[in-house]
């Protein structure tokens, strides 16, 4: 038998059972392109009027470590800016994702023990999480690239910002494919992976704010995609190394697992303590110990994006020096106030959509554990259903809860050392999204407790949510639909008013859904 043999019956498989999180996935970073050099486009319907506003971002060293230098004084240019750099690393977590899912995952919770008593190849189920994920990554590059060409930009530079997320993504998937083979569990492996990927983030943003080190960018994979500068130098012949890093690790992840045996790792699991804590007595206390790491990764993600966003704010007067960037600004924040608090309350909804992710990535913990047994067996002790769903809902609200004031902190910290609009305004402002936070956790737990085979299906909700908040305003949807997004009956703050009737309606949408979601996990079977 070959060591291939069931590749394709198992991509088809695994593709039947993502093929709707990747079609929303794909879709919403293609928009994501498409609306922002559409809105760019509109607010500078000529390079000599984006000159002025691009030099100011090109000399800002906080917008250059976020997103990297402008790759041109162009328009076009300015509105590939965010997308070089988020969509390379969005892409790149999708592939990452993929892979994990359909190979390590896998293994972990038994369901490959069973596939691999069949006509299944030892290769095969890493060859086909490899295809899926590179597909993946080759449409997101392919559509986001044909999706500027309809704006009518160049098509060549339309090309580069494809071949941008490409190299991203391409590079990623061999590094999770090792990575799978390293490791014993799939957070072991999530760990090690989305750790390069911050440090390449992290090398990247150091080597352009040096005046000395340019050239360190290409010691990150994230440099590479940067540098291909997307209407700028064009450098589409970036793609070559990136395949030839994909071949190599793909290489590296063949040997490690001829050397390993099904279910382990080449790193051995690390011992436990003789005896267990007197916390994880409790369910809660064991769901904070399985959360309680992601948890201070993102908080310390959220301290560093909060002073990113305030050092920003000095230069607000400068990049948004156009009537057109000011109303765009106040459309997506609410409209009332200065133009620096209307500047804070569009970042401070932006990160308010990432607290929503995190909500929904630790709600979501409660499907692999009923799906990995484990679930089955807490709840045959004294634990009952409430309890234990209770325990995984609470630290998913008070963890998302914690990244808002952290975000708030350190924002209005970091804008009070240089402008007028400090804590005192950020941190009430971060705290008043916390409604529509708690909407999409309790949108995740109404799946998971009715139709727990769809509590994926969150990502989704949010990706439309984030759709409608970045699109609505551009496009001018009617009111009606901006209604159906939670971050749209926010209020204006800092600057404005809140809205009160809009949050405590959202409280009420929170709390029956949370609601449905208990009563629907009471009365289900357990699927494992």
């Amino acid at each position: 038998m070959s060591t291939f043999a069931g590749t394709w019956p198992l991509l088809r498989l695994a593709w039947r059972r993502d093929r709707w999180v990747v079609t929303a996935s794909v879709l919403a970073l293609v928009v994501t392109a498409y609306s922002s050099m559409v809105a760019t486009l509109d607010l500078y319907p000529t390079d000599a009027e984006a000159a002025a506003g691009a030099k100011v971002m090109a000399d800002n060293p906080s917008i250059t470590a976020l997103y990297g230098p402008l790759p041109s004084l162009t328009a076009p240019a300015v509105g590939v800016l965010k997308t070089i750099m988020l969509g390379s690393v969005f892409t790149a977590f999708l592939a990452f994702a993929l892979v994990r899912r359909h190979t390590r995952t896998e293994e972990e919770e038994g369901r490959f023990e069973l596939v691999a008593g069949g006509v299944v190849g030892r290769r095969a189920p890493l060859a086909a999480a490899v295809l899926l994920a590179t597909a993946t990554v080759l449409a997101t590059g392919g559509f986001s690239a044909l999706s500027l060409v309809a704006t009518g930009v160049d098509p060549t530079g339309s090309l580069a910002l494809g071949v941008v997320e490409v190299v991203a993504g391409l590079v990623m998937v061999g590094i999770t494919a090792v990575a799978c083979q390293l490791t014993t569990t799939a957070r072991g492996a999530g760990g090690l992976a989305l750790t390069i990927l911050l440090l390449a983030f992290v090398v990247r943003a150091v080597a352009d704010t040096s005046t000395d080190g340019q050239d360190l960018a290409y010691a990150s994979f994230l440099g590479w995609a940067e540098r291909v500068s997307p209407f700028g130098d064009n450098r589409l012949w970036l793609v070559l190394p990136a395949l030839a890093a994909l071949a190599g690790l793909l290489v590296v992840a063949d040997v490690l697992l001829q050397r390993r045996d099904l279910g382990s790792g080449l790193w051995a699991a690390r011992s436990g303590a003789s005896r267990a804590s007197a916390s994880l007595g409790s369910p809660l206390g064991l769901a904070w110990r399985l959360q309680r790491g992601a948890l201070l990764g993102w908080t310390i993600g959220y301290a560093v994006l909060g002073l990113v966003v305030g050092s920003i704010a000095r230069s607000v007067d400068e990049i948004a020096s156009s009537p057109g960037i000011e109303e765009m600004f106040r459309k997506m924040s609410g409209g009332q106030g200065s133009l620096l608090e209307v500047f804070f309350g569009t970042e401070v909804r932006f990160l308010a959509v990432g607290a929503a992710a995190y909500g929904i990535t630790t709600a979501l913990r409660l499907r692999s554990e009923e799906s990995g047994g484990r679930a089955e067996v807490t709840l045959a002790t004294h634990v009952g259903r409430y309890r234990w769903l209770s325990s995984h809902v609470l630290v998913a609200v008070l963890g998302s809860l914690w990244l808002l004031v952290v975000m708030g902190l350190s924002a209005g910290l970091s804008g009070g050392a240089v402008s007028d609009v400090g804590v005192a305004e950020v941190l009430p402002a971060a705290l008043a999204t916390a409604p529509a936070v708690l909407v999409c956790v309790a949108l995740t737990v109404l799946l998971f407790g009715t139709v727990p085979r769809w509590t994926a299906a969150a990502w989704g909700l949010l990706a439309a949510f984030v759709l409608i908040g970045e699109l609505g305003p551009l496009v001018d949807l009617p009111g009606w639909a901006m209604g159906l997004s939670p971050f749209d009956h926010l209020g204006s703050l800092p600057g404005g008013d809140a809205n009160p009737v809009g949050l405590t309606g959202l409280l009420l949408v929170a709390l029956a859904a949370g609601a449905l979601g208990y009563a629907g996990f009471r009365r289900r079977d357990l699927v494992t």
